[in-house]
């Protein structure tokens, strides 16, 4: 294993520390417990948008707060999910009176203590709403979720939801706009390697050189299928089929296509992949207004990629383009 870090220990810590030294300007860090959240919070009367989950999947969360996109993130430790207190805490930190929405992915300790975070925040006055994505079609059912998992449509239901909440649409609208995500987007990755948590020192799990995994989770959860690698416009053909089977897109439709890398995966590949999703897209008779390419969602470095079909329409289009400024997401500011 080679990794540039110090003690596994500390990894997320020593990171955390980073991004505080490296962008003080757009958000402040928390420890014990661990969260981030903007520079200005709270940001009285309007709703804020948190999310979070376990980290190793950089820059999703911490890189996404700031102008336009998150009032707070909850980094828990790798491949681990963070804990009620601090979501708890994260909540009470950027509450400005007007409600705070938890966007969660669907794996089971997510949704638990993201539940426990929403009632103990409840229970001191704050108007709390949870939602929950799960928009991988490669699965029902995983090691870490009942039902879908939630990958891709996290990215872009953050900074929908976060452009709703800075134009101050009150908190059943920014709900509303999180629905549109929700059943508009559909997700799909897989993997050419798996990856090394720090802490164990190997690989999540084994595939060969001549092997890749379709339909694999963002922790290295088995995909759909285990087969010899083939050309990446074979491989984008068997992952746009189902995400397009998946929602009724008709004619005209116009979509968001996200390209994202899973940590160890080249933009040039990216691209490759991008082209090749864009023309099925087309093909199908959709309309592709907005795009996203690059590591987004990733697995520390596994080298995959994922991709993200969503239906947009004309208010989805103008909360896209509304400027955003955080470490990792930023345009119009």
């Amino acid at each position: 294993m080679k990794k540039l870090i110090n003690n596994p220990e500390n990894v997320v810590r020593e990171s955390l520390e980073g991004l505080a030294v490296a962008h003080p300007d757009l958000v402040k860090v928390h420890f014990d417990p661990n969260y981030v959240v903007r520079a200005d919070a709270p940001a009285q009367g309007k709703v804020a948008v948190i999310s979070g989950g376990g980290s190793g999947h950089e820059p999703m969360h911490g890189g996404y707060v700031g102008i336009g996109m998150l009032a707070a993130a909850c980094p828990g430790a790798v491949f681990t999910s963070p804990t009620p207190d601090q979501m708890f805490e994260a909540t009470k930190a950027v509450n400005g009176g007007a409600g705070v929405l938890h966007i969660v992915k669907n794996y089971t300790g997510d949704v638990m203590n993201f539940d426990l975070a929403a009632d103990l925040a409840r229970g001191e006055g704050i108007n709390v709403e949870s939602v929950l994505v799960n928009d991988d079609v490669a699965v029902e059912d995983s090691l870490y979720t009942a039902g879908r998992r939630g990958v891709g449509s996290t990215v872009l239901a953050e900074k929908l939801c976060g452009a709703a909440a800075e134009a101050g649409r009150p908190l059943n609208q920014v709900v509303e706009v999180f629905n549109k995500v929700k059943n508009g987007g559909r997700s799909m990755g897989m993997a050419l390697t798996s990856c090394t948590v720090p802490h164990a020192g190997k690989p999540t799990f084994d595939l060969p050189e001549d092997e890749m995994e379709i339909g694999i989770g963002i922790h290295g959860e088995p995909g759909r299928m285990r087969t010899k690698v083939r050309p990446a416009d074979e491989v984008v053909d068997m992952m746009m089929d189902p995400i397009l089977k998946d929602v009724e897109f008709r004619d005209g439709d116009p979509v968001l296509l996200f390209v994202n890398g899973m940590g160890g995966t080249p933009l040039i590949e990216l691209y490759i992949v991008y082209r090749k999703a864009h023309e099925i897209a087309m093909r199908r008779g959709l309309r592709v207004v907005r795009n996203l390419i690059g590591p987004y969602i990733t697995s520390l470095e596994m080298a995959g990629t994922s991709i993200t079909v969503l239906k947009m329409d004309d208010d989805l289009i103008k909360l896209w383009d509304a400027p955003v400024r955080t470490p990792a997401l930023r345009w119009g500011v």
